[in-house]
């Protein structure tokens, strides 16, 4: 049976429920095919689910040392299936908040599998929709004046690491675990290895992280990279950089281990896990691709800046094109194609704008160039902060790490800042409007930042880029 529509977006993650959303305000009719619950990776994977669990990781972090804040607490136990059923209760509360949202924008949600079908009876171009709900029902056919992929992406493994789910994990398969390992080998430190790793180790797992290239989160600045490492290092957690994992060595007999070679030689690693965590691969198979004109490149959707295909009625936002894996970046470009698609007058992703978090303890944000990105085309002048200069940051408990902002010596453009330290992730926006307004380094230290808050830290390193901080 055809059914027709304005829009139909393959997939119900964070990027195809928002536009959706948006497609709805638009007065566009607007059709979803998900077939697993809307939300996506980000809701019941990914973003919401890891964060409850490193929340409960702090607290429980912060229990044992209660005693520098004067106040005691004996014995601080975890019970982490109780840790498990409030992130559960999360997730549940926002995939209800998510489908409320479809109700009152009345947009028509298919649970099954989708697939583009070429040129038919039923449209004279590429992308209608076959719905397969899996059950022995007929398939649903939906027609649609424009089309957005959205079908997200799912964690990558390592050829040899064969993923069982019970030793040997993905991210996906340790949101599941029923209780904390005695130690867990961490194979990649990129974004997802650092939190896990910082997670597990504050629910108190030995935990190792071995990573190929040479430095935690290598695609943030180096003094990110460097003070995470450290931080890492005093607390326990075992951190081997350059290292490349042999995968014919891995054994599951009492436990997990394998070995990976460092400076030319094999070193063997034992664990009671192993999680696996190498990036994401884009969802890009049996959505029918080579049904259309689509072109791909590196396994990933080719796109202009409004997200749309070398078909032009179709559009892919998100993991399944080239760019930032984010969610906010998935709900933005969501948000881009679908104004465009209705001729709406707005400007393509501008990546340099796009804010970047991670939610270790202690939080790592930043925006923009890193150092040896911006130095590259660039004069720079550097300001940098401790959070030990910062009342605030004393009566939290948490001192560590800096704030860095660069901008360019002559024109004094902001091109970039990195927060490392406490609520890093949510000071980065106070920045994120900067580079918007494309503000300078002069007029964010002008902005007054009341005191005491951990805010006068983006204050002060402003300041610092002349030279002109005061409390350093």
């Amino acid at each position: 049976m055809a059914k027709n529509y304005d829009l139909v977006l393959l997939g119900g993650g964070t990027g195809g429920y928002v536009a959706a959303i948006r497609a709805s305000q638009l007065g566009l009719k607007t059709a979803i095919v998900e077939r697993d619950a809307l939300g996506g990776t980000c809701l019941h994977k990914g973003c919401i689910p890891t964060k409850a669990l490193l929340r409960s990781a702090e607290v429980y972090a912060t229990m044992k040392k209660s005693e520098v804040f004067g106040v005691e607490v004996p014995d601080a136990v975890l019970h982490f299936a109780k840790v498990q059923e409030r992130k559960q209760d999360i997730v549940n509360k926002l995939h209800h908040g998510v489908l409320q949202l479809m109700k009152k924008g009345k947009i028509n949600v298919y649970k099954g599998y989708g697939r583009m079908l070429g040129p038919s009876i039923f449209s004279p171009l590429s992308g209608s929709i076959s719905v397969d709900y899996g059950d022995g029902r007929e398939n649903d056919i939906l027609t649609s004046k424009n089309v957005i992929l959205a079908t997200g992406s799912r964690p990558r493994s390592l050829k040899g690491l064969v993923i069982d789910g019970e030793k040997v994990m993905t991210s996906d398969e340790a949101l599941k675990m029923t209780e904390v390992p005695g130690s867990l080998i961490i194979v990649g430190g990129g974004v997802i290895g650092a939190e896990w790793a910082s997670m597990m180790a504050d629910f108190g797992a030995e935990v190792t992280i071995i990573e190929y290239l040479d430095r935690l989160v290598p695609t943030e600045d180096r003094a990110i990279s460097q003070a995470m490492t450290r931080n890492f290092k005093k607390r326990g957690i075992q951190v081997y950089t350059k290292a490349k994992v042999l995968p014919e060595t891995l054994k599951k007999e009492d436990g997990v281990s394998v070995d990976a070679e460092i400076n030319g030689k094999p070193k063997t690693f034992t664990a009671e896990k192993m999680l696996v965590s190498v990036g994401r691969q884009p969802n890009t198979e049996d959505i029918g691709l080579e049904n259309t004109s689509i072109e791909m490149e590196k396994g990933q959707i080719k796109t202009n800046g409004f997200g749309q295909t070398a078909e032009s009625h179709i559009y892919a936002i998100g993991d399944i094109v080239p760019g930032l894996q984010l969610a906010h970046v998935a709900a933005r470009q969501g948000i881009i194609a679908v104004d465009h698609l209705a001729g709406q007058n707005v400007e393509p992703l501008d990546e340099t704008l796009v804010p970047r978090c991670i939610y270790t303890a202690p939080e790592a944000a930043s925006i923009g160039l890193t150092e040896e990105e911006a130095k590259k085309d660039h004069e720079l002048k550097i300001g940098r902060v401790p959070f030990g200069a910062i009342g605030k940051a004393l009566v939290y408990g948490d001192s560590e790490g800096f704030a860095k902002i660069i901008a360019d010596k002559s024109s004094d453009d902001l091109l970039g800042v990195h927060i490392y330290g406490p609520h890093a992730t949510d000071l980065i926006s106070e920045v994120s409007l900067a580079r918007l307004l494309d503000a300078t380094p002069w007029e964010v230290a002008e902005t007054i930042h009341p005191h005491p808050t951990l805010s006068e830290i983006i204050g002060e390193a402003a300041l610092a880029v002349d030279g002109r901080a005061i409390h350093i």
